[in-house]
């Protein structure tokens, strides 16, 4: 059966007080400058909860989404030129959605997560968030969230998700107060000559979860762990898994050594722990880059037994240090990290650059969204708009872990059928 969804009403929704005028201007920083233009997705379903009926819960979301986004007041604004937020309080489109089924029927399905956000990832326009409620047949209920990456990282939609569930079950807006000062700290710079839409294409691209059991994962860290070396430290589960993946893929894919391209593996990093001291879990914004690993391709290289690359990306991820900070702080007009961005995007325009991308949401309490009838019995992304992109999230019983794989159709097709990686997944 076609999984329809039938549109019941839209309307905005504007926060529940009014912005003050010296706050109705929100700088964007250097690193919101050179975020991609898309939504950032998630996705949160709630089985059929009997005690609270669905017009309940309807109010109850509406009512807290108003008062979160006073706290949050970008976020009900709109973006101009990509440089600042004009906070105008035109608020946050709010979609009411019906499907024709029950939520198991969509739950674990990647490909259908599209259906149950508001908007088209790269259709972004000028807003910042927007929201997505589906009620299902069941009596189950789906959340559907963007914020866009223009303005907020993954840790941040994570925050205003849980702030918003926090308002919704505590039936006030005594939430925590998020710090929007990510401007002073990077100040916005010139960028003429780069464009923050790079890699994003109309490629036939396909999205999956590949569930890694605890159990495998540890056989894997085991793998990965030195070959008896003391001082090397066991490999983490993110580490063991990037490592498993892209050892995977190039050897399904067949990648061979091209002088003519260059070939980088690389991780996102959450620059707030890498302060002096650290900053909050609460600063807003896009406070986070990507640690790079050059990988050999070829054979007795690197890829084959995955150690040395397993070496490489944890130095690469070191590196993001303080000392990191401090210089893409102090860079001024320099912009000597624009300047490598620019040419990372000049190499991926010309062919020359094959990247495979790694972030992770393990850690992160994705799963602490209560709205007052329960935690999600499932949190899904979205179909990612990026070729060779595994974004890693912890498991509803946090005993595995799922890592959504974006490639295109014809790798993803010779990708999943390799028979060691079958050994140690699930595929959905």
């Amino acid at each position: 059966m076609e999984i329809k969804i039938e549109i019941i009403s839209r309307e905005t929704i504007k926060p529940s007080s009014p912005t003050p005028n010296n706050l109705q201007k929100h700088k964007l920083s250097f690193l919101d400058q050179i975020a991609p233009p898309i939504f950032m997705p998630l996705v949160y379903f709630y089985p059929l909860d009997n005690n609270v009926s669905n017009s309940t819960k309807s109010i109850k979301l509406k009512t807290s989404l108003s008062q979160t986004l006073t706290t949050f007041y970008p976020l009900a604004g709109r973006l101009i030129d990509d440089l600042y937020v004009d906070c105008n309080d035109h608020g946050a489109p709010y979609v009411e959605a019906e499907a024709n089924c029950e939520i198991l029927k969509v739950i674990k399905n990647p490909m259908c997560m599209h259906k149950f956000l508001p908007y088209k990832l790269d259709d972004i326009q000028n807003l910042l968030m927007a929201v997505q409620i589906t009620f299902f047949q069941c009596g189950g209920i789906a959340v559907g969230l963007v914020i866009s990456h223009k303005i907020a990282d993954a840790l941040s939609l994570i925050t205003f998700a849980n702030s918003w569930a926090d308002v919704a079950r505590h039936d006030n807006d005594d939430t925590l107060q998020p710090n929007f000062e990510a401007a002073a700290i990077f100040p916005p710079r010139d960028m003429t000559g780069f464009t923050s839409a790079t890699g994003l294409g109309n490629r036939e691209l396909v999205t999956k979860i590949f569930t890694f059991p605890t159990s495998k994962i540890s056989v894997l860290r085991e793998r990965y762990s030195g070959g008896g070396d003391t001082e090397f430290r066991h490999p983490t589960r993110v580490e063991a898994l990037s490592t498993f993946i892209w050892t995977r893929f190039k050897s399904a894919t067949m990648l061979k050594p091209d002088p003519n391209k260059i070939f980088i593996v690389l991780h996102a990093v959450n620059l707030r722990t890498r302060f002096e001291p650290p900053l909050s879990e609460f600063y807003f914004g896009n406070i986070s880059r990507i640690a790079i690993a050059w990988p050999a391709v070829g054979d007795g290289g690197v890829i084959d037994g995955g150690y040395e690359l397993l070496q490489k990306v944890r130095e690469a991820i070191q590196a993001v240090n303080s000392d990191y900070v401090a210089r893409l702080r102090e860079e001024g007009d320099n912009n000597d990290h624009l300047n490598f961005m620019k040419e990372l995007a000049a190499q991926a325009g010309n062919g020359k650059l094959v990247a495979f991308n790694f972030t992770s949401l393990c850690g992160f309490p994705i799963y602490g969204a209560d709205f007052g009838w329960g935690k999600p019995g499932w949190v899904g992304s979205g179909e990612l708009m990026y070729k060779n992109l595994v974004t890693f999230m912890s498991t509803a019983s946090e005993d595995g872990i799922e890592a959504w794989i974006s490639l295109t159709k014809e790798d993803m097709e010779i990708f999943e059928g390799d028979l060691e990686l079958q050994q140690f997944c699930i595929i959905i």
